[in-house]
């Protein structure tokens, strides 16, 4: 979900820039680096770099509104809140790099296309754990079928809502031409989320960090 420069004022995007930076630096200062373990390098470092190849098979309807699979909230299960907010950067960032995103754009193409996915699907988690019955099957479709499907939403919402108050696009056309699309999508990324999660429980556990064996299989 990347946005476009030419669609907004100079100011709006380095003000986007600058509560990126001010976001990534706090994110950064609470990861715990020197204690992260080989499994979970290989979980965050691999999942991202995937994310970021899936970015770039993306569909484009109009310049700002585009239709990929997003990740957020798998990569969220796999290497937790923080690490998975620096991913979603540095995701946004290649794409930049890879010329289907606009570097001065950067910083409001990750408040709102990594941000909103990433914090919902943390704090679907411990909910599910708290409220849900401990096991697998609870763990896949709270989180990673059902969770992927709204954390895409979140995401969305958040770049259509973006796109209204800027005055970019009309509150119809968004309405009529792209909220439709974004909702139907979101069971794309339900579906993947909810696979890529089932092969990674079951054949790498230790590359996902919200999964935990004595917590989801002890009955």
């Amino acid at each position: 979900m990347q946005l476009r420069a030419e669609l907004f004022p100079p100011v709006l995007l380095w003000a986007g820039n600058g509560l990126a930076l001010c976001g990534l630096l706090w994110t950064s200062g609470r990861v715990p680096w020197r204690r992260l373990s080989q499994p979970q390098l290989t979980g965050w470092l691999g999942a991202s770099t995937l994310i970021a190849v899936l970015w770039q098979f993306a569909a484009s309807i109009k310049p700002g509104l585009s239709f990929h699979l997003l990740g957020a909230s798998a990569l969220t299960l796999i290497a937790g809140r923080d690490k998975a907010l620096l991913g979603m950067a540095a995701v946004v960032l290649a794409s930049c790099a890879n010329g289907s995103g606009d570097w001065l754009a950067a910083g409001w193409s990750w408040l709102l296309g990594g941000v909103p996915p990433v914090l919902l699907a943390a704090t679907l988690l411990p909910l599910s754990r708290r409220h849900l019955p401990p096991n697998y099957f609870s763990y896949f479709f709270a989180n990673a079928f059902f969770g992927a499907a709204l954390s895409f939403c979140a995401a969305a919402l958040s770049l259509l809502l973006f796109h209204l108050l800027s005055g970019s696009y009309t509150l119809a056309y968004l309405l009529a031409e792209a909220l439709p699309y974004y909702l139907l999508f979101s069971w794309s990324e339900a579906f993947t989320t909810g696979m890529v999660m089932a092969v990674l429980v079951i054949y790498r556990p230790q590359w996902v960090e919200s999964f935990d064996d004595s917590a989801y299989l002890q009955s």
